[in-house]
């Protein structure tokens, strides 16, 4: 859920509605910054997936379909749950140590990232008035880290889901209004160039007109396909398919990432008899596809 890291509750985390989609959905709290300051939020977020892990057998969940979603200050966390995999000064001792905190995809929903560029980003859009004076010593951000963020500039690097970004990270879907008078565009923007840098496989949807909150139809089939493609996949099912039957029970392929150097990624889907629906693929195109004049496409 969001709300600064200061309000809020999990009764309004963004993913509820997808329980009648056939995922689980497990929406969590974590303590907010006039209770404890950052890295605490994180660490609850941290241990909820532990938490999950552990009692995977016991909820009916698959421990390696993991995906996280949140918006605004939920979508920062949920950014640096995808990044933060195994980074111990994050992890926290709350519980299930034994346990991975890790994600296999990340849906942020206008997260903020940099907190130290926030002001002068806003800056830069003067046609769209900021809410928020970010460097304010009573701002949310500083707020998150107990002073001002441009007076405490390691507290605030430590919480930029940025700063640990690896290869094996998983997917991402981000998804930013450009009318944010919150939270400035360029904060996802500047995520999805980092993921893209590392190759990390990353969707970057600018809604147009979009404040800080959106939705509809559009919204819903995106984030629908996103999960479809990186849960769903292995599975060969949409949620609410029919089980197959005794003549269809070889699993399909396992999905499979692309290899670093396979920068040009193209998003297509078909209409499959299989699972009565539609279903994502996706081709990798080799280095300098778009400049040579042998056309030989690898599709996993």
């Amino acid at each position: 859920h969001g709300g600064g890291w200061a309000a809020g509750r999990k009764a309004g985390g963004p993913g509820a509605r997808l329980s009648a989609r056939g995922y689980a959905v497990a929406s969590i709290d974590y303590r907010l910054s006039g209770e404890a300051i950052f890295p605490a939020q994180i660490e609850d977020c941290k241990a909820a997936v532990r938490w999950l892990r552990a009692n995977a057998a016991k909820y009916n969940v698959d421990p390696e379909r993991f995906a996280a979603w949140g918006s605004s200050a939920g979508g920062h966390l949920v950014a640096l749950l995808g990044t933060s995999g195994g980074v111990k000064d994050l992890e926290g001792s709350l519980g299930n140590p034994g346990q991975s905190s890790g994600v296999q995809a990340v849906i942020d929903f206008f997260g903020p990232t940099d907190l130290l560029q926030m002001d002068t980003q806003a800056a830069r859009n003067p046609d769209v008035v900021s809410k928020i004076k970010h460097d304010d010593p009573k701002s949310p951000e500083s707020r998150l880290i107990g002073g001002p963020i441009q007076e405490n500039r390691e507290k605030a690097a430590r919480v930029n889901p940025i700063a640990y970004i690896t290869r094996d990270d998983p997917p991402f879907l981000i998804m930013h209004g450009d009318r944010d008078p919150l939270v400035p565009l360029d904060q996802s923007r500047i995520l999805y160039d980092a993921l893209r840098a590392q190759a990390v496989e990353a969707t970057f949807h600018i809604v147009k007109g979009g404040g800080h909150g959106f939705g509809g139809p559009e919204i819903d089939s995106m984030v629908e396909d996103f999960l479809q493609r990186q849960l769903r996949a292995r599975s060969g099912r949409r949620p609410g398919a029919a089980e197959p039957g005794a003549a269809e029970t070889n699993a399909p392929p396992q999905w499979v990432k692309p290899p670093i150097e396979a920068i040009h990624v193209q998003h297509h889907t078909f209409q499959s008899r299989f699972v009565n629906g539609p279903v994502s693929y996706l081709t990798y195109l080799p280095p300098d596809y778009e400049n040579s004049n042998r056309r030989y496409p690898v599709m996993y």
